[in-house]
């Protein structure tokens, strides 16, 4: 870092990923973007960051930890770019309050889902059962909306979402307890070393079906790519895998059994 008044410090390339946490590449890849521009060069032709730049990589980098896209963030910085010194100044503290209410937010939330996670894991430890109004407190579905209408289209997520609505209090309350038997029960098969082929496994694979049916019928080759996906996707592994460990992976297994014989 060179010496000198705080505005005039500037920093490498090489000490912004340390400070950050960034890599160089991403910084790069910043750059030729246009997203963030370094403010000059030192000696060798490595970048050099000064006090603004700073900000603004702190700025993008909680968009990214919020969920915002690049593209949104190249937006939004170019219409602050665009704006006068001081309605920039003002745009940007406006913009750091709301991250800052967002971050608290999100904060609160991750908290509910640590108490969440310690509840299960003493219920899953011999404690107290939780109550199924319970296994999910903390979790904000609705993030998942774009991408499950990305996967599955339109019709299926509204059907579904109409259907789980219907369902009532109760009714969802059954319905999220059922789930939570069966993977109890094929995580005592697993940790048993029941095949998945076998007949008792294959009656809680029946279960399961019926339990995604409620709101959405698959046939073979939509419920063994189900399957495929809860041990892809990390978020439903490790769902499964609260249970036992391995159980997404069991589970798809012994979905492929069932799909293959039970479903056209």
């Amino acid at each position: 870092m060179e010496t000198g008044s705080v505005q005039d410090e500037t920093w490498t390339i090489d000490e912004v990923t340390r400070l950050s946490g960034t890599t160089s590449r991403t910084l790069r890849h910043y750059d030729a973007i246009g997203l963030l521009t370094p403010c000059g060069a030192a000696a060798g032709g490595r970048r050099v960051y000064g006090r603004p730049e700073l900000l603004r990589l702190q700025q993008i980098l909680v968009l990214r930890e919020l969920g915002v896209d690049l593209a949104t963030i190249a937006d939004a910085l170019r219409v602050e770019d665009a704006a006068e010194p001081d309605a920039a100044r003002q745009a940007r503290l406006d913009l750091l309050r709301e991250h800052r209410e967002r971050l608290l937010a999100e904060s609160d939330r991750f908290a509910r889902l640590a108490a969440t996670v310690a509840s299960t894991l003493e219920s899953l430890e011999g404690g107290p059962a939780m109550e199924a109004k319970d296994m999910y407190a903390g979790f904000d579905n609705s993030q998942y909306d774009a991408e499950a209408r990305e996967r599955w289209g339109d019709e299926a997520v509204d059907r579904s979402q109409a259907t789980w609505t219907s369902l009532g209090e109760e009714g969802r309350a059954r319905h999220t307890a059922e789930h939570d038997a069966v993977s109890r029960e094929l995580a005592r098969c697993l940790v048993a070393g029941t095949p998945v082929d076998d007949p008792e496994v294959q009656a809680l694979i029946a279960r399961h079906h019926a339990w995604v049916s409620v709101s959405w019928t698959p046939g073979r080759e939509a419920y063994t790519g189900l399957g495929d996906m809860y041990v892809a996707d990390e978020r439903f592994a490790a769902v499964y895998d609260a249970h036992a460990p391995g159980l997404a992976a069991y589970l798809r297994d012994a979905i492929r059994v069932y799909a293959d014989s039970a479903l056209s």
